[in-house]
């Protein structure tokens, strides 16, 4: 039960004003992640301006725009004679699974479609989810086992030393990047590794930190970004990933690409582009941020050297960021990053000063696990397994009117493109289905939500589905109501032209 609108919650805020971030972003950041936290919950009420001002030694129109911008972004609402509380309507959206682990809201506040109304179990749709029955083997319970009986030691702030060692070799063998140990710092994710990347790179610069993503792209790496106080540039990507040919000069600190395998079109940046890139950063100052999203999820061939491989590790301009989510579970909350000295040596400072965000006891099960060389092989072994979910989905939707399932070799989603119909038309067939996908509990999400800006007549349209996480005949059901859903949404007529 919500607290009543006169209670009052303490929450932490930190401003720290050696950093170009300006304090009502900062504040409105705290504020944002104690009600996602639910350290503030819906219906409570926030501190008055003049009380918070006075308690953070901070001029009262800082927490005004704060305020203000809440309340623009349906955090926050204000009413004459009682204050301002946190939305009394965000606890309706909780209860149907839109709470704080929902998918971020990219700076326009688009998402990429309505989550599951269960987020403790995704809809056998929902992309991003691997299968993960097969990885509680021996090998894996043997690590966890040895690592559980060292609860006494601490992992130092950059990572357990034997963990970046293991990390290190991984990424030789599988990425070809030749890199020391000590190029590794261990992260809880994709999302931490870049929230540390701005903290350390976007500070002290007297200014705000520019971040240009691809579009589409992942919203979740749009809102961390946002969240962290970045402002976000939108570059165009198309089949084959970033369009190199179009980036600006003299307006990004910092630039965030999928190469390996775009999402979610699925392209892999070409070496021209990759060479083109890097000689754009060397020549611009910009930071390559490398988001090796599924790249070693490949059903063709091998995965393809990271973009990092290509570049200098002492004056290097590139920073390969990872995960061990997908190609083993979500739940360890536990990735890496990879940084060239120059870069590397202004990031751990931070990293000391915040601490170490992965317990010593998941990076000891994890180094043995490594060690192994159990990950490998249950890589290969799911591989397998999701080469046949992807010709499980062409098979189910063969024949679908109006529908294309785009070609994908690799990662954990199919993308399914309305191809008939003007934009209009696709744009309410999208609409259609995604209702109908929320209701069935399905779990899949809307392609044209991953595009920065509003696409409703540029925009592909259709579904981003996941190929893994449910069993193989819940999945195979699954897919047998998404056909039907897409066989109603193709009799929505085409809009009369005038």
């Amino acid at each position: 039960m919500s607290a009543g609108p006169r209670a009052r919650a303490e929450f932490p805020v930190s401003l720290d004003r050696s950093t170009g971030v300006p304090l009502p972003v900062q504040l409105a950041a705290a504020l944002r992640e104690a009600i996602d936290a639910a350290t503030l919950r819906p219906g409570e009420a926030v501190p008055a301006t003049r009380e918070l001002a006075r308690r953070l030694g901070i001029a009262r129109g800082v927490v005004v725009a704060a305020y203000e911008q809440l309340v623009a972004e349906g955090y926050l609402t204000a009413v004459h004679g009682r204050g301002t509380a946190v939305n009394p309507a965000l606890a309706e959206a909780w209860s149907r699974g839109d709470a704080a682990d929902a998918p971020l809201a990219g700076p326009d506040g688009s998402t990429t479609g309505q989550p599951p109304a269960d987020e403790s179990r995704p809809g056998p749709l929902a992309p991003g989810i691997p299968i993960a029955d097969t990885v509680t083997g021996p090998a894996w319970r043997a690590a966890w086992k040895e690592s559980a009986s060292r609860l006494a030691e601490v992992a130092p702030p950059l990572g357990d030393p034997e963990l970046r060692a293991r990390i290190a070799e991984h990424l030789r063998l599988t990425r070809g990047t030749a890199r020391p140990a000590r190029d590794v710092i261990v992260t809880a994710g994709t999302r931490d590794g870049l929230g540390l990347l701005i903290d350390a790179l976007g500070g002290g610069r007297g200014r705000e930190f520019v971040i240009g993503v691809e579009d589409p792209g992942l919203p979740t790496l749009r809102g961390a970004a946002a969240r962290h106080g970045a402002r976000i540039v939108a570059l165009p990507a198309d089949d084959e990933g970033l369009d190199t040919a179009r980036l600006p000069d003299g307006v990004l600190d910092a630039v965030i690409v999928t190469p390996s395998h775009q999402y979610p079109l699925g392209g892999s940046l070409p070496l021209p582009r990759r060479r083109e890139l890097l000689s754009w950063a060397h020549r611009t100052g910009v930071i390559v941020i490398e988001d090796d999203y599924d790249s070693e999820l490949r059903f063709t061939g091998s995965p393809l050297p990271a973009l990092a491989a290509l570049d200098d590790p002492v004056d290097g301009s590139v920073v390969l960021l990872g995960t061990f989510s997908r190609t083993l579970s979500p739940a360890l909350s536990a990735g890496f990053l990879l940084a060239p000295e120059r870069l590397r040596s202004r990031l751990e400072p931070v990293r000391r000063d915040l601490g170490g965000p992965v317990s010593s006891v998941v990076q000891g099960a994890l180094a043995r696990y490594l060690g192994s060389g159990e990950l490998r092989r249950h890589t290969a072994r799911m591989l397998r397994r999701y080469a046949a979910r992807r010709d499980a989905v062409s098979d189910a939707l063969a024949g679908a009117s109006g529908v294309r399932v785009r070609p994908m070799d690799g990662g954990l989603h199919a993308v399914i493109e309305l191809v008939a119909g003007d934009p209009r038309t696709r744009a309410l067939r999208e609409a259609a289905l995604l209702s109908g996908v929320a209701e069935e509990g399905l779990g899949a999400e809307g392609l044209g939500g991953y595009w920065q800006h509003d696409g409703a007549h540029t925009a592909m349209r259709g579904l981003v589905l996941g190929i893994g996480g449910s069993d193989d005949a819940e999945f195979v059901r699954a897919l047998g109501r998404l056909r039907d859903l897409i066989d109603a949404a193709a009799r929505i007529e085409e809009t009369p032209s005038r």
